[in-house]
């Protein structure tokens, strides 16, 4: 079976980048999003149980960081369908050498690239343009109780977001700081 995929590495271990092959002719394209026997080595044996999607209406939105504690942690794949974002995975795996480090990726519909943010790590991201739209792939269902997050504007993160923060929820604005007692997700 011929990979439709590219993987590109990051400098976080773990965290990957998926370029889709793109298939063309006169009449249009066809991409593949996912395919569970391509992408079983990178999902580590777990499997896609939930599909979500987003719309993010102004720029400089930022949503996130969340991620889900064990056992309901989780691997995400990421897409952006429309607009474009500046996507954000954070290491937050405890003993991790690069933990509290984060990779950030221009993702559009023109690059078609995808993030495959593995458990352990925070996801967030802010919209570069109106009306954004992102698809998500999930391993694991989301469970409120499971829930964790860390505020995207976390000193000891220090993430370089290119846009003005212009919106965030509440919730995500009340997200706890790394210094907080937060000492990482054990994997």
């Amino acid at each position: 079976m011929t990979n439709r995929f590219d993987r590109l590495a990051t400098p976080l271990p773990g965290l990957s980048v998926l370029i889709p092959r793109l298939l063309g002719d006169a009449r249009g394209s066809l991409e593949r999003l996912y395919c569970e026997s391509e992408l079983a080595e990178m999902l580590a044996g777990r499997r896609i149980v939930q599909v979500n999607r987003t719309v993010t209406r102004q720029k400089g939105t930022v949503r996130g960081l969340h991620f889900q504690y064990p056992p309901h942690a989780e691997t995400k794949i990421v897409t952006c369908l429309r607009g474009a974002v500046f996507d954000v995975a954070v290491d937050l795996r405890a003993g991790s050498l690069s933990q509290f480090a984060w990779h950030g990726r221009r993702l559009d519909p023109t690059n078609r690239e995808m993030m495959v943010i593995p458990e352990g790590f925070a996801h967030g991201f802010q919209t570069l343009t109106d009306d954004c739209e992102l698809l998500y792939f999930h391993t694991a269902p989301y469970v409120p109780g499971s829930e964790g997050g860390l505020n995207a504007c976390d000193p000891r993160i220090g993430i370089a977001w290119p846009e003005p923060l212009t919106l965030r929820s509440d919730r995500d604005a009340a997200l706890p700081l790394s210094g907080e007692g937060f000492g990482g997700i054990l994997v």
